[in-house]
């Protein structure tokens, strides 16, 4: 019984925590990627050179001697404007390309992520970084020690989450994108600046990935390819729970990062990315609609 419990306190319940705040930050991308699709239509291939760029400025900034927590604020506001412009000036000449939209969109995105990607390069290097811990220290709860920063983490990653679906569910603004998201013809007929809307919600995606960037700098290194690597698991994310699905993001993220942290304390850690993408194939072959419903058609 005592190897049991030690087990559970030392080994299991540590690495579920990092696992649960794993997921909160891909929820935080997963978010963005899903509400970009459930409304545009878009598969974002540059969402998670989005999530790099957001984690670059908080080492940029915060060599600079800006605060941490000023940056929670201020790197998502930064992202924000990028985003809007970026699918004014790029998306939105290309969206209207009739039924290759879907293809010509996913190309112009993956070129912009290898641009990114490589101005990343040109401006930071090679070099990986890595800043320091905004709270250091852990606290002990029933004699399992756990890291105050990954408990703010998920915390704050929680809030900002509520903070999402109270505006797409109970604002203004979010009944607009829920009625573009429906039907874009018939939105613009009642007054909906949907041109406006779309922009904005791209802005809101780009915005959650800088901001999971800024979450997870102090947690896992910084390097130019880190939103490559990261990317993979939110797509998984969004499939699996339901393209344009914000439920089926949270649902899905939390899900499968503990599926993928508990599995490697029995296996190889190499094999935990396999069975996650396993599960989503499973999960394509019996429902291939995801969990649950898209955005617009809940």
């Amino acid at each position: 019984m005592d190897g049991v419990l030690s087990y559970i306190q030392f080994i299991l319940a540590p690495q579920m925590l990092t696992g649960l705040a794993l997921g909160v930050a891909v929820v935080l991308v997963a978010l963005g990627l899903t509400i970009i699709f459930g409304l545009l239509d878009v598969i974002n291939m540059a969402h998670g050179e989005f999530y790099a760029v957001g984690a670059y400025l908080a080492v940029a900034l915060g060599l600079a001697g800006i605060n941490f927590w000023v940056l929670l604020l201020l790197v998502p506001l930064i992202m924000a404007p990028i985003g809007y412009a970026l699918e004014r000036g790029l998306i939105q000449r290309v969206f209207n390309t009739g039924e290759d939209r879907h293809v010509t969109t996913l190309l112009l995105t993956f070129g912009l992520a290898m641009v990114i990607e490589e101005l990343i390069l040109i401006v930071f290097g090679v070099a990986t970084m890595r800043p320091a811990t905004p709270i250091p220290g852990a606290i002990q709860v029933f004699g399992m020690f756990l890291p105050n920063y990954r408990l703010f983490l998920i915390a704050f990653g929680l809030l900002v989450v509520a903070g999402v679906a109270i505006a797409v569910y109970r604002t203004r603004f979010g009944s607009m994108v829920r009625a573009a998201a429906f039907d874009r013809d018939m939105a613009a007929s009642l007054g909906v600046p949907v041109s406006q809307v779309y922009a904005l919600t791209f802005a809101l995606g780009v915005a959650l990935a800088g901001l999971a960037g800024v979450l997870l700098a102090p947690i896992y290194s910084v390097f130019p390819t880190m939103g490559r690597d990261f990317v993979f698991i939110a797509f998984t994310v969004v499939i699996v729970g339901g393209m344009g699905s914000i439920v089926g993001a949270v649902v899905a993220g939390l899900l499968l990062t503990q599926v993928q942290a508990i599995s490697s304390l029995f296996i190889s850690p190499v094999w935990s990315q396999p069975i996650v993408f396993g599960i989503m194939v499973l999960v394509l072959v019996l429902r291939p609609q995801g969990l649950f419903g898209r955005l617009g058609h809940a």
